[in-house]
């Protein structure tokens, strides 16, 4: 083992069960393209695209040159009254790319920011236009936005919230969820049933008046919870209840931007416009943690009163708009367009939504979601052991087939690479399969 036993003591792993992880550690020495590289000398398939965040491959030779060149020409700059221009740069490539009417961006250093960031944007907003009154949150059931404060109060999973409970923000309500399994199990797509979900927003509008909400924040599709994909016409109706109501709609596609669904955001795809947009994940290619809000011309405009000299939003992180990263984001801009990125991850759909839609039929299937290159296959839980599935097939993945799966207790997800070679994407789902046969 590449790792000893003191530094395997000395790290606290992020969503990890550690003491179950150190007994028979699963470590990762490099990468290459599609592969991982393992401490023992062998190679191993990423499925998940390292955590939703590396469509083009591990180690993609242009963001690497890039990234190195950077680093020998300006390692960091600081960001507040003074900046770089790669960042203008990337600003300028990030909002090109954008729904029309979000033509500003405020970066950050991961998901989680940019969703804190969003919802202050959000509260700020009204408050600039003489509506400070409207202070509440409305989030989803089973939505998760990070792991900050602002993110798990909105957020609807519950074992992020549990042990927080008494210190999230008060003034939060969340919808119900999307998903109903026996309306829409097995649906391929967006499930014709369900639209409706969406009135749950009018209902909270009532109980709270809409005059009194800031703002609406979901997941175009659901990723972390399980992929759950948005019944027709449901995002649609959201749209119009904020409209109704004066209420902001964020749509959090830290996971869905840049190709995940086949097109540059998520939005573009359903064709629904929010007024704000977060991510962070394939912005880099996760090569450099960075993060951002996409924000529209009537929000932005709001804050640029009062005298010229001063600040508008005091707000802002120490590595916002990195050199290095914004280096990086350039680059992965780069190799979006120059290799037909968005319309390589288009193309690979159908293959895709087959291969994950095989599995119906099979004794330890549940359900299985899909959109764009998102999928998921919920596993029967084994009684009295939820969980205990997915991490079973989770280890054996890594140890006896040469793959890397994610499990969210029983719900095994699927981030293909944009990029997928579709032979390489059958047999790794071939070797799905044998896992799954080989569960009791």
């Amino acid at each position: 083992m590449s790792v000893s036993s003191a530094s395997l003591d000395a790290y606290w792993m992020p969503f990890t069960a550690n003491r179950d992880y150190k007994k028979e550690p699963r470590v990762i020495t490099g990468a290459e393209g599609h592969w991982y590289l393992t401490d023992d000398g062998r190679r191993i398939y990423d499925m998940f695209s390292g955590l939703w965040c590396s469509g083009l491959g591990h180690c993609h030779p242009k963001i690497v040159e890039a990234v190195q060149k950077q680093v020998a020409k300006l390692d960091y700059s600081m960001g507040f009254q003074a900046a770089h221009d790669r960042v203008f740069e990337l600003a300028e490539r990030v909002t090109g790319l954008a729904p029309e009417g979000l033509d500003h961006i405020f970066f950050t250093n991961s998901g989680s920011e940019s969703v804190d960031t969003a919802l202050k944007i959000a509260l700020a907003y009204h408050r600039a236009r003489g509506e400070g009154h409207r202070t509440r949150l409305i989030g989803r059931e089973r939505g998760y936005h990070g792991v900050n404060f602002g993110g798990m109060s909105v957020g609807g999973m519950s074992p992020n919230r549990k042990a927080f409970g008494a210190s999230l923000l008060g003034c939060v309500d969340h919808m119900r969820h999307t998903w109903d399994l026996e309306h829409q199990a097995y649906s391929r797509g967006m499930p014709e049933w369900g639209g409706h979900f969406a009135d749950d927003l009018e209902r909270l509008a009532g109980l709270h008046d809409g005059g009194n909400i800031a703002a609406v924040i979901v997941e175009p599709v659901a990723g972390s919870t399980g992929v759950l994909v948005p019944p027709v016409g449901y995002l649609e109706r959201l749209r119009e209840i904020c409209d109704r109501h004066g209420i902001l709609l964020i749509f959090d596609e830290v996971i869905t931007a840049f190709g995940r669904v086949g097109t540059a955001f998520g939005a573009e795809r359903f064709g629904v416009k929010p007024d704000l947009i977060t991510m962070a994940k394939g912005l880099t290619n996760g090569v450099v943690p960075m993060g951002g809000v996409l924000v529209d011309e009537k929000i932005h405009e709001a804050f640029m009163n009062g005298p010229p000299a001063a600040i508008e939003l005091f707000h802002g992180y120490t590595y916002s708009g990195h050199p290095v990263a914004a280096a990086a984001g350039v680059a992965a801009m780069d190799v979006y367009a120059e290799e037909g990125t968005f319309d390589q991850s288009r193309g690979l759909e159908s293959h895709f939504e087959d291969l994950l839609h095989s599995f119906k039929g099979h004794p330890m299937v549940k359900d299985v979601r899909n959109f764009g290159l998102m999928g998921a296959i919920e596993l029967v839980s084994r009684d009295g052991a939820p969980g205990a599935r997915g991490l079973q097939v989770h280890k054996k993945g890594f140890w006896e087939a040469g793959v890397v799966i994610r499990n969210g207790m029983d719900v095994l997800q699927f981030s293909p690479f944009l990029n997928s070679d579709p032979d390489e994407m059958t047999q790794s789902f071939e070797k799905v399969r044998g896992l799954l046969d080989s569960l009791d």
